[in-house]
């Protein structure tokens, strides 16, 4: 692994304990150029786990803790009228910067969740009829409470598509608890967390992962496997060809922090749920079977034969 990214999740884990593989994906789909939807109950980190990447990673960080009342203008800016010289000026909002942490996304009104649409896809955001472009890099990392809590609304499928993974951090074990519990008797674990990277080597790092190589049999892998979403039986709605670009891009994160130069067919396996989970509706007979996209997709990756490119 890259010097740089075992920084990073170094400073990390100085606050999230007994996480790993969720810290790397979260990595993988900054260096990805993608944003990131964390899912979970209240209380297990998804916040701390957003602030503590954006101090290690050096980026400009901007929280809005989502309500029901929460405007749209709250998140992209507005214009205000200046009767001095008779013209209006944009006042920028929330989202501009690196790093944006939208908390409890699924508490907010339909507008005011669409009003992230734009920055997320294109990197900008238009208000009055000017367009105005963020920072670079910039990412999204959003959380969300399981549905049927209280106040809860659906994320549109438009939305959902815009996250590259969909990630859920789970409980600590006991041990971890413990540990947990010990680290913040007396100060806040944050605080000790310092800046290791710049911005301008987060880009070389974001550059190095798209010259990762990527053989075309495994490209055919990802596209089928998406493909095969489309027929299964028990689902309603199987993904785009945005999701192959996901994960093709997060394969070739996941090889860069591994330190390969190509992208290898477990990566896209280790990763083909977490893409595609969030993107999949399942019939409602399969909902009432209680099955999970996560036992869907295995049965899915299960029915695609596994290539080998050694074989050519």
């Amino acid at each position: 692994m890259d010097k740089r990214n075992a920084a990073i999740l170094q400073e990390v884990k100085k606050v999230i304990v007994g996480k790993d593989d969720v810290l790397e994906k979260v990595l993988m789909t900054i260096l990805a150029g993608g944003h990131v939807l964390l899912e979970d109950v209240p209380g297990v980190g998804k916040t701390t786990l957003a602030l503590a990447f954006s101090k290690a990673m050096n980026l400009a960080y901007n929280r809005v803790q989502f309500t029901p009342d929460t405007m749209a203008s709250d998140v992209i800016g507005f214009s205000v009228y200046n009767k001095e010289n008779g013209d209006f000026e944009y006042r920028r909002g929330a989202i501009i910067c690196n790093f944006f942490l939208g908390d409890e996304i699924n508490r907010t009104s339909a507008k005011t969740q669409a009003a992230l649409l734009q920055a997320m896809e294109e990197l900008k955001v238009t208000v009055d009829g000017k367009t105005y472009r963020l920072p670079d890099p910039f990412v999204c990392v959003a959380t969300q409470n399981p549905l049927g809590s209280a106040g809860t609304h659906n994320l549109p499928d438009s939305q959902l598509d815009r996250f590259m993974v969909r990630l859920s951090m789970g409980y600590p074990t006991a041990q971890e608890t413990l540990e947990i519990v010990r680290q913040r008797e007396k100060v806040s674990p944050l605080d000790a967390v310092r800046p290791v990277v710049t911005r301008e080597q987060i880009k070389e790092m974001k550059a190095a992962v798209s010259e990762v190589y990527i053989a075309d049999e495994i490209v055919l892998y990802a596209s089928e496997l998406c493909e095969k979403t489309r027929e299964h039986g028990d689902i309603e709605q199987g993904v785009s060809p945005r999701a192959v670009l996901a994960l093709v891009q997060m394969a070739k994160a996941r090889a860069y922090l591994a330190g390969r130069r190509y992208v290898a067919p477990q990566d896209i396996q280790a990763l083909f749920s977490d893409v595609c989970g969030h993107r999949i509706i399942l019939t409602p007979r399969a909902r009432i079977k209680k099955r999970t996209p996560e036992d869907i997709l295995t049965e899915v990756q299960k029915s695609v034969r596994t290539p080998n490119p050694a074989d050519k």
